[in-house]
């Protein structure tokens, strides 16, 4: 092949196409992250909104996958990012560098198989393989048929099968009746309409292409349960990897309860013998009374009777798989009856066998942690998950490829090293301890108006050297801050309502919501409330709407989606809502000049996965409140304050009505963790400035009325 263009050349040119301009911080990490796949090193890159960071890495990939004739998996967190690569970025990018490179490079996405509809399944399904259709009312199951016969109408005329492509789309009850996991499939080998299969198409398209676009829960699997779902590739770019650790947690939790044994028994009542299956019917239904009886919370010892109960699941299942039929491969319904057994009691057993085994430690050298969940949405069930996954990220993810993980926030602190050591890379070089459990306490970065609005917590931009791996076993690593675009200093101010009282548990204060009243009228709406909780959110939305004059939009009231929309849609409007808003709301304008955050979001005292993981460290002699809680609160206040400025022409305010953020010791860390706004005290300052913001947003409207 032809010498091909340098990224810098090929980066310029896709600038240029894109109509975009040329951004220090965008070359700086796509020189970085070509350093990083020649030298076989690991690349962490923090890259603020506005960067352009999707670039600074689509082009290094594509550059590296054609030179060398492979694949380069992408890798994302949210269904949003992956839309845009496909829908977007990719296809304007190909058609950008297709001048200058020996043919336009190609791409696809690629999920897991659940994703895709199954077309043995849509034909072989029936009443029966509906296994919770007991729970649910004559109008749910009505409405389940009619979704199920729009899936068959759909399936005739889909060229991908994919699901994000059936508008409006369907509940997940109706969408499992024609879909398979990847241990329920029976392959393409054995299945009729193997020639047909959208999720083999996909893995073929997948391995022929130049960049796969995939998510954070399917590359987990690939690493870690041996499916080998993506491509053979030597190249990673993790995006969104502030998600990272979360979503594989999530892929790495095991759960048991009655339904899910019940189920494993039913599905195995076909090809099984119905004392067997009646055993295991027996087994759920112990557990479920045992779990019935229990309360939630972590277990850091398992009752003797529970034990029992999870021994008695175990074995039966076991029983269960020792006696399914024969395999009959001349019958494929036969064999997808077989197979969707098999994985269902595999699955039964094997978080049976986990969950027993994970007390068999002391306490000190537990790697799991179990607890019991009991919600009124929910029936009552036995969790466990990992203590910490990066060991496990560290073995199957960096071991054999070079990975750059990037975000918009990873320095917490002013630190790569929180997010490092829990993604198994070891700490920054020089960077010996967690974040400071002393941090030093007082005031915003710059205090009430008159110190220096430039001052910033942690540097715009920086360059670290990771642990040598000859001295730690670690992997080789370096991380880069490259900066935003963005003026923060000057186009936003953070707000510490360091007057009011700490949060309570008993729901907002009455002086809280004066405050978010007085704020929101200052700024003429335009105001995107992130709270705690939902309990929150919904009192101030139901508080405030008889109090102010502008339309007051709840999370749950719609869609998020649509909400998100109409809020983006009228300039007076208010959103209040919880997580999801704090990382999934992308709003340039003067739609949203003020950002609201009732309280820092640590995560629940209760929580029993965080609290494990706060007294593992603490075991081994680190602050665990600091290493976990509030680095969890770090993340979440850096990702939702990021929600203020997306274009460079937007201005506004961040109140964090918490004082805490200003009055306790680990303020500090909070506040170095967050984009460097021009900081405040003065509830006046910042509803003044909301005011000025709102008339300026107002006058083009008014003069031209």
């Amino acid at each position: 092949m032809a010498e091909l263009p340098q990224v810098d050349v090929l980066l310029a040119a896709a600038v240029r196409a894109l109509g975009g301009a040329r951004r220090s911080g965008q070359v700086q990490m796509a020189e970085a992250v070509c350093a990083a796949i020649d030298s076989q090193e690991h690349l962490v890159v923090q890259a603020g909104t506005g960067t352009g960071k999707s670039l600074a890495y689509l082009v290094p990939a594509v550059r590296y996958a054609m030179a060398n004739d492979t694949t380069v998996v992408v890798s994302t967190a949210t269904l949003a990012l992956q839309r845009q690569l496909i829908e977007r970025d990719l296809p304007r990018l190909a058609a950008a560098l297709a001048p200058l490179l020996p043919r336009e490079p190609t791409f696809a996405i690629l999920k897991g198989r659940r994703n895709y509809l199954c077309r043995h399944r849509l034909q072989t399904a029936s009443d029966s393989d509906t296994e919770e259709t007991e729970l649910f009312d004559p109008r749910a199951l009505s409405s389940l048929g009619r979704q199920v016969k729009r899936l068959h109408e759909w399936a005739e005329e889909t060229i991908t099968g994919d699901r994000d492509e059936l508008v409006p789309g369907v509940s997940d009850l109706a969408w499992r009746q024609v879909s398979v996991a990847a241990n329920e499939c029976i392959g393409a080998a054995a299945c009729p309409f193997g020639g047909e299969c959208f999720a083999e198409q996909a893995r073929t398209e997948a391995g022929a292409v130049d960049v796969v676009v995939t998510n954070h829960a399917l590359l987990a699997i690939d690493a870690m349960q041996g499916y080998h779902i993506l491509p053979e590739h030597r190249v990673l770019m993790v995006d969104e990897a502030h998600e990272l650790v979360d979503r594989v947690t999530s892929v790495a939790t095991g759960a048991l309860s009655e339904r899910s044994v019940s189920t494993a028994a039913k599905r195995a009542a076909r090809v099984c013998d119905t004392g067997l299956t009646e055993r295991l019917t027996e087994a759920a239904e112990g557990l479920g009374l045992l779990l019935t009886d229990g309360e939630p919370g972590r277990l850091d010892h398992l009752p003797d009777a529970l034990a029992a109960a999870v021994a008695a699941v175990r074995d039966a299942a076991h029983a269960c798989v020792s006696g399914l039929a024969p395999e009959d491969k001349n019958d494929p319904e036969a064999a997808a009856a077989r197979k969707r057994a098999q994985a269902a009691l595999g699955e039964v057993h094997d978080t049976a066998v986990r969950l027993l085994e994970s007390f068999e430690p002391p306490l000190r050298e537990r790697r799991d942690v179990v607890w019991v969940t009991k919600t009124p949405q929910q029936p009552p069930g036995l969790h466990v998950a990992p203590l910490a996954v990066g060991g496990l990220l560290r073995e199957k993810l960096f071991g054999d490829r070079t990975t750059v993980l990037t975000s918009a926030t990873l320095a917490l602190g002013g630190s790569f090293g929180a997010l490092a050591v829990q993604w198994g890379l070891g700490r920054e070089r020089g960077d010996d301890s967690a974040p400071p459990a002393d941090a030093a306490s007082g005031t915003p970065a710059a205090g009430d108006g008159a110190a220096d609005p430039a001052a910033a917590d942690r540097p715009a931009a920086r360059d670290d050297t990771g642990a040598d791996t000859s001295a730690a076993g670690e992997p080789r690593w370096r991380a880069l801050d490259v900066g935003s675009p963005f003026d923060h200093a000057r186009s936003g101010i953070l707000y510490v309502a360091r007057h009011l009282p700490p949060p309570g548990r008993d729901g907002l204060d009455q002086r809280y919501l004066d405050e978010i009243a007085g704020l929101i009228e200052a700024a003429g709406g335009r105001a995107l409330g992130l709270f705690s909780s939902m309990r929150a959110a919904g009192q101030a939305a139901e508080a405030l709407r008889d109090r102010l004059d502008f339309p007051i939009l709840c999370q749950g009231d719609d869609s998020t989606g649509r909400l998100v929309e109409e809020f983006a849609a009228d300039e007076r409007c208010c959103l209040f809502g919880t997580l999801s808003l704090w990382q999934g709301v992308d709003v340039p304008g003067p739609s949203l000049q003020l950002v609201i955050v009732d309280r820092i979001p640590f995560p629940r005292p209760d929580d029993p996965l965080s609290s494990a993981r706060q007294r593992a460290v603490g075991a081994q002699g680190g602050n665990g409140f600091m290493a976990v809680a509030a680095t969890h609160a770090a993340l979440l206040l850096a990702q939702g304050t990021g929600r203020l400025l997306r274009s460079m022409s937007d201005r506004g305010v961040v109140a964090v009505l918490d004082p805490r953020l200003a009055t306790a010791r680990y303020g500090a860390f909070l506040r170095a963790s967050l984009p460097p706004y021009w900081g405040t005290t003065d509830p006046e300052v910042a509803r003044a400035a909301l005011r000025r913001l709102d008339a300026a947003a107002r006058e083009p409207v008014e003069s031209g009325a």
